[in-house]
């Protein structure tokens, strides 16, 4: 699952092989659906924008209309994504390279982005890390920096959008990509569980204070998603059709399965709901 490799540090599947039909599911269900505007004149910012998950759900934003805001390490890659973005989905697009573990740097981020989109409506807590090790050899440096990446860049990230909402007068919405990890616990990553656990308490906690603002919040809880960080699984023919059989719809998910929910929670169609937690998960959680 994502939350098993990190949702906001995975990559796309290789070219010319979706990660849908890598990961044994068809190409047709996971393609990205034409945009239908739901996002029109909208503007959005998304944290660990430049691979995997959170280049899908920005492609998907951009699909339905929004102007694109990316933050994320790699200035390369980011310039990347944006291009691509531009060509398929004729969207404005921004980037700002930033190191998400820093406080300053993040909130300093989306400040520039907002400035440059003309505001922001729309936030995307998207980046996150993960360190493989089990809780009895884990290093308070590995724990500090997991919680620093995928918790407080989120509470910042968010602090800084809402004040521009809220100034703005126009209120908007924010989603914050959890995991599954927050609903089962997962093994050898304790501190990416309760990074992701605490950014399902974070959401309800916004959704709370800033409902009077115009502001919702949500989360998206990924379930076994194909990218580059969960090839180890998908590569593995046997492992890849277990996990398979355990998802009830029967295969894994893209990133632009993720971009979807993340654009439902974004759009008028969810006006009405703030402090939830969506899975999008094929119905994993649905089974224990």
């Amino acid at each position: 699952m994502s939350g098993a490799a990190g949702a906001g540090a995975s990559g796309a599947a290789p070219a010319g092989e979706s990660g849908a039909a890598r990961a044994g599911g068809s190409a047709s269900a996971c393609a990205a659906p034409r945009g239908h505007g739901l996002l029109a004149g909208r503007r959005a910012i998304v944290t660990g924008g430049s691979r995997g998950i959170g280049a899908g759900i920005a492609e998907t934003l951009a699909r339905e209309g929004a102007a694109v805001g990316l933050i994320g390490r790699d200035a390369a890659a980011l310039t990347q994504v944006a291009g691509r973005l531009r060509v398929r989905a004729g969207a404005e697009v921004e980037i700002r390279a930033a190191d998400l573990a820093g406080g300053d740097e993040v909130a300093a981020a989306v400040d520039e982005l907002a400035g440059a989109l003309g505001g922001v409506d729309l936030l995307v807590n998207n980046a996150g890390t993960t360190v493989r090790e089990d809780a009895l050899a884990l290093s308070a440096d590995d724990w500090d920096r997991v919680l620093a990446v995928n918790l407080r860049a989120a509470f910042v990230a968010s602090q800084a959008a809402a004040r521009a909402m809220v100034a703005g007068g126009t209120g908007g919405a924010i989603v914050n990509i959890a995991s599954l990890s927050a609903h089962f616990g997962i093994r050898r990553a304790p501190a990416y569980a309760a990074s992701k656990g605490g950014i399902v308490q974070l959401t309800k906690a916004l959704a709370l204070e800033w409902g009077v603002h115009g502001i919702r919040v949500n989360a998206v809880a990924p379930g076994y998603v194909a990218t580059e960080l969960t090839r180890p699984l998908t590569d593995d023919a046997e492992r890849r059709e277990a996990i398979s059989r355990r998802i009830p719809l029967g295969r894994w998910g893209s990133p632009e399965d993720v971009g979807g929910a993340v654009a439902l929670l974004c759009s008028p169609l969810a006006g009405y709901v703030t402090g939830q937690v969506l899975y999008a998960d094929g119905g994993y959680a649905t089974d224990g």
